[in-house]
């Protein structure tokens, strides 16, 4: 793996401990969610750039995901992805951070499922560029 690769990876891990920490926690909805967008994203920049790609400044998942199937499909679900993508705000602002397009915070559920999703994110980009 390469060393910049490398220092996208440490981030994504970071961002998954963080969901991880707190995944139990109801209050926490918002920043499970947020975590696990920021986590999507940096392992998709990583993987453009271990295939020698730069990566754009940009924070949809869609777009990014668009770009990293050019070089190989992982076979994502794209209505989870659009929903976790959904999620990213740019400010971290009280009734900002973590919420749904709708000015809701996620439920338990959907919180829970963005989590087993950037897991699956996790282990493709594991499997195919190593730990």
């Amino acid at each position: 793996m390469k060393s910049e690769t490398s220092g996208w990876v440490f981030f994504a891990k970071n961002d998954m401990l963080t969901a991880e920490l707190i995944i139990d926690r109801a209050e926490l909805t918002g920043e499970v969610a947020f975590h696990c967008q920021q986590a999507i994203e940096k392992y998709f920049k990583g993987y453009l750039v271990e295939y020698g790609n730069e990566p754009p400044k940009i924070h949809d998942l869609l777009k990014l995901y668009s770009e990293v199937k050019s070089i190989k499909d992982w076979n994502l679900d794209k209505n989870i992805l659009r929903d976790i993508s959904d999620i990213y705000t740019v400010t971290r602002y009280p009734g900002n951070i973590g919420m749904t397009p709708d000015g809701r915070l996620p439920t338990m559920e959907e919180a829970r499922s963005y989590w087993e999703f950037a897991k699956k994110v996790e282990a493709v980009f594991t499997e195919l560029v190593g730990k």
